[in-house]
């Protein structure tokens, strides 16, 4: 199957995960893809094949090397996510390809636009083919492009009997967008000694460092009386929330960058009695992450104390996500360098970049199973503006295909 229609296969169907929530996965509607993934495998001829109670899918590409280049070689492993955010709608998704793009505004819908003034990225893909949204839903290249990358390299090595490699461990993961991807990760079963998610963007990026994040949360109980009568009483909560939010330092996503942390208001909500504040929280350096957590329950304590006697008050809740996943991966740095050898012949500058997020890999890293990620060819993830380049989706598979021909002899 061409990889492209391939793709626009699975991102056709609706995988939108669900935050907050105990069961894994956080959607029922995941398992729609983790069955139509497992019957493909299978048609491929892929070994060990499984969809699993909580929507994890496993199989196995057996070595063809000899006795003596297997013993010399890891078995390596290929990872991507099934899930799409919920931070814009993933239902009824509708992609477009804009053939040869003349570096000009793309119309989505009537009222939404794609334009380079506003993502000026786009200019590096002029006289390239973009998939773009209906300007409606996310695309859901995050990170259906990376399963479909992967599902092209499957077909091809199963194909091409001549190619040759060690043993191949794929595996498609739920609900990586909630937090919860690697959780339930089956790392004996899985097979592989060292691996790579497929879950990044422009092409190139080979990525080992990822922030160390926690999740906060700010429940603020204010004190509620008739707007005629409210002096010296009422005490707005949420009014009391924006407060909460000046007394933390003015690192936000929009303007921090590489290395830098930040804390994000994801969501607010409430009325005067009562008001939540939903953030993330994200560092690459430890000291300084847990820096950014003592200030963001300072900020509470604070607060208490200056208007806990007038009846309100805030609680708060810091709960760590995952780690950086750089430490676990120092040890295995050929990893880096059989990436960046794999870009470079097939004619591609690899960019090893910091993660400004995370990915299955970071977890799975503590698991045992060092991962660090490569990238898809996706833009904009996570809303309505989210593009591929095709050109570099389709540059990924003979690069995930030269990845397992460097990794030969490589085992430490």
């Amino acid at each position: 199957m061409d990889a492209v229609e391939r793709l626009i296969r699975y991102l056709k169907i609706d995988t939108e995960s669900v935050p907050d929530q105990e069961k894994i996965p956080s959607s029922e509607k995941q398992f729609d893809l983790a069955r139509v993934l497992e019957a493909d495998l299978k048609e491929l001829g892929v070994k060990d094949v499984q969809c699993t109670d909580h929507a994890y899918v496993y199989g196995k590409i057996p070595s063809n090397l000899s006795k003596e280049e297997q013993e010399k070689t890891p078995a390596l492993g290929f990872i991507a996510h099934m899930d799409t955010s919920p931070s814009a709608r993933g239902k009824n998704v509708e992609p477009r390809i804009v053939k040869d793009y003349d570096g000009k505004d793309i119309a989505l819908n009537e009222s939404e636009v794609l334009s380079p003034k506003v993502f000026p990225k786009l200019l590096e893909a002029v006289g390239q083919d973009l998939m773009v949204t209906n300007g409606k839903t996310l695309l859901g290249a995050d990170d259906k492009a990376g399963v479909a990358e992967i599902m092209a390299m499957v077909e091809y090595i199963q194909t091409h009997p001549e190619f040759r490699h060690g043993d191949i461990c794929i595996g498609f993961t739920p609900d990586e967008e909630v937090g919860a991807g690697a959780d339930l990760f089956d790392v004996p079963l899985f097979g592989a000694e060292v691996a790579y998610t497929v879950d990044g963007g422009t092409l190139g990026e080979v990525e080992y460092e990822n922030f160390n994040a926690a999740g906060g949360k700010v429940k603020i109980h204010g004190v509620n009386v008739h707007p005629g009568s409210a002096k010296d009483k009422m005490m707005n909560a949420n009014l009391l929330a924006m407060e909460f939010n000046a007394l933390l330092p003015n690192c936000t996503p929009a303007n921090t960058e590489g290395y830098e942390g930040f804390f994000h208001l994801c969501s607010f909500a409430g009325e005067e009695s009562l008001a939540t504040l939903d953030y993330i929280i994200r560092d690459h350096d430890w000291e300084k992450f847990q820096e950014k957590k003592r200030i963001f329950q300072e900020a509470g304590e604070k607060l208490n104390q200056k208007y806990g006697e007038k009846g309100a008050h805030f609680s708060v809740e810091v709960k760590d996500s995952y780690y950086n996943m750089v430490e676990k991966v120092r040890p295995h740095m050929y990893l880096i360098d059989v990436a960046k050898t794999a870009f470079e012949k097939e004619g591609v500058t690899p960019k090893v970049c910091p993660i400004r997020g995370g990915t299955d890999g970071a977890k799975l890293s503590f698991m045992g199973l060092p991962c660090p990620n490569l990238s898809t060819g996706g833009e904009n993830y996570h809303g309505i503006y989210e593009y591929l380049n095709l050109n570099s989706f389709k540059k990924m598979i003979p690069v995930l295909l030269k990845i397992c021909q460097e990794m030969i002899g490589k085992k430490s």
